[in-house]
Formats: structure tokens, sequence, C-alpha cells
């Protein structure tokens, strides 16, 4: 499961990029864009996504992915179409069978929301235990 190293490093890059800006604030979420053609399975990058952030400052933080269908450019007519389910790579248009891929690859870092690091963060209440009878 490759989705475990992509969220790893979707935790390292967010953890450098509040250090190297000097922040003190622990990550909130992190939106990611990702393409279904770019082979990362959303339900385990989610899965992953728990166990990477553990003891880490992204601990808590939601994990927000954009999705992005898979288009592809004819190169005879210029016809730009989804790929679908089962994917279909030719020209829904014409009978050229030369298309491009022009959208679905993508596995980016698009942004992080970070807590005000002026404000505590809630700490939970401790456990009490119940009266014994």
């Amino acid at each position: 499961m490759h989705e475990l190293s992509i969220a790893t490093q979707l935790v390292a890059l967010a953890t450098e990029a509040v250090e190297s800006a000097s922040e003190t604030g622990r990550v909130r979420s992190v939106r990611v864009r990702v393409g279904e053609l770019s082979g990362v399975v959303v339900d385990a990058l989610e899965f992953a996504w728990d166990m990477a952030v553990a003891d880490t400052r992204c601990e808590g933080a939601g994990l927000i992915i954009e999705r992005v269908a898979g288009r592809v450019r004819c190169e005879s007519c210029g016809a730009e179409s989804e790929v679908g389910h089962p994917p279909t790579f030719g020209c829904p248009r014409c009978p050229g069978a030369t298309t491009a891929v022009v959208a679905g690859r993508e596995l980016d870092l698009l942004s992080l929301d970070l807590d005000d690091p002026s404000v505590p963060l809630p700490r939970p209440e401790p456990a009490h235990d119940a009266p014994h009878s």
C-alpha cells in the first residue's frame, strides 16, 4: 500500500512548511488534489492518513481531498472527454485513437490550515471513575 508512504510524505511536507514559516500552531487540515489516473486509492490514502499523523504536528488534522477526473484530448480532432470507468482512452467523436491525458494524474499538496498558536488547544477532560456501588 503505497498510500501510507504518500500520507507520510504529505505529513513531512506539511511539517516542513509550518516550521520553515516559523509557525508554532498545529496543522488543522491538509488539502490535496488527487487525480483518478494518479494510481492513488483515495480510501486507502484516507486510512493511511490516520496512521501517518500520529504523534506529529498534524495529529488530529483532517485530510481534504479534491478529486480530479481523468480527461483526454484527441490528437486528431482536439475533442476532450472524460476517461470514465472502465477507462476509455479513445476519442468519442472521431475514429482517432491517439489521445493525450490532460487531467487526472495530479497528486498535489494545495494548502494547509493552521490553528491559531495564540489560542490554546483544548485539553481532554480527565476520565472520572464511576462510583462503585
